[in-house]
């Protein structure tokens, strides 16, 4: 096989993951997502559907390796699909060890692409002599990766991220709230892509209309798709964000989620359906807001991509609100 028909082959087997309806109650058990939230990133965000540019994009971005072994987090259970296709598109030769939290998204493609010989491993990563690693998941889980490759394997990585907003000063308020609320509540705000923060440029008074825009769609999306459960630490950042931003702003609080409103420095709250929401009287303003989280940024969504290409690098993504937990099948979602 050549390394695009590999790749058509993993997108062949994602679609019939996301039309099996018996993978919906394993996924909930792995995930803590609700079943609304599985079936949302199943027939929303899994990219079902690449066009044949993304997919040439993916296998020209990839540089042969003799083999590739893939370490996976679990923030995501549909980025699978996009590291085995990195994966793929690099060496015919490749083992995974899937997330021990979540593999059972990885094992459900494994079963429908038998003919790829994409072996499940837990290996030691200092037993792998050649090749190359591709490591995703938290900054400290690279960080112990690259010390423990042995000299000459290549270790490509895809550590902590996050998603920004940035709202231009003629964005339609009420759409732009409508769209964001649906980037957030994919994947419970868990995702490298997942917007945490979200920049208004305008008047305080113009920021302060969005947050509660915002805290009112994800009120009325949260009864279409439930949040799911968060786990001792995401609900002890919560309540420490939602105790800074009664103390420092305005604080919007649904049921299951919370949208926070200051002016000034740019507080990042925690995944869980958290958004804190800032203002910026110009581009220029924005940039310097955003620097502080430059490092960990990964996509922006906006209404207006030709102005935030000003003020960002262009290793991050930018999308159109409502899409970024979309991106094209065209590498990785995460191109730091």
């Amino acid at each position: 096989m050549t390394p695009l028909e590999r790749v058509r082959t993993l997108v062949e087997a994602a679609r019939e993951v996301a039309a099996d309806a018996g993978v919906v109650a394993p996924l909930v058990l792995s995930t803590g997502l609700s079943p609304e939230g599985v079936a949302l990133a199943l027939h929303r965000c899994l990219e079902t559907h690449p066009t044949d540019d993304d997919l040439a994009a993916l296998v020209g971005r990839s540089s042969p390796a003799r083999s590739v072994h893939v370490i996976l987090s679990a923030n995501v259970f549909t980025a699978p699909l996009r590291a085995l296709a990195v994966a793929c598109a690099s060496s015919p030769a490749v083992t995974v060890r899937p997330s021990r939290r979540e593999p059972v998204f990885t094992r459900a493609l494994l079963a429908r692409t038998a003919n790829l010989g994409i072996l499940e491993v837990d290996a030691n990563v200092a037993a792998i002599t050649a090749g190359e690693v591709h490591v995703y998941g938290r900054d400290e889980t690279v960080a112990m990766v690259r010390a423990a490759a042995a000299p000459g394997v290549r270790v490509r990585a895809h550590g902590a991220g996050m998603g920004a907003a940035l709202i231009s000063e003629r964005a339609d308020l009420e759409a732009a709230a409508r769209v964001l609320a649906e980037d957030v509540v994919a994947f419970d705000q868990r995702g490298c892509s997942s917007p945490r923060v979200a920049l208004v440029v305008g008047s305080p008074r113009r920021g302060e209309r969005f947050a509660a825009l915002l805290d009112a769609a994800l009120g009325a999306l949260s009864r279409a798709i439930p949040r799911g459960r968060l786990d001792d630490a995401e609900a002890r950042d919560a309540r420490r964000y939602v105790e800074t931003i009664t103390f420092a702003g305005l604080l919007l609080r649904g049921e299951t989620h919370a949208v926070g409103f200051a002016v000034g420095p740019l507080l990042v709250p925690p995944p869980g359906r958290h958004v804190h929401v800032t203002v910026a009287d110009t581009l220029a303003t924005a940039r310097a807001c955003l620097q502080p989280v430059e490092r960990l940024l990964v996509a922006i969504g906006t209404d207006d991509a030709t102005a935030v290409q000003e003020i960002v690098e262009a290793r991050v993504r930018i999308c159109q609100l409502g899409e970024m937990q979309r991106a094209p099948l065209d590498g990785p979602v995460d191109l730091r």
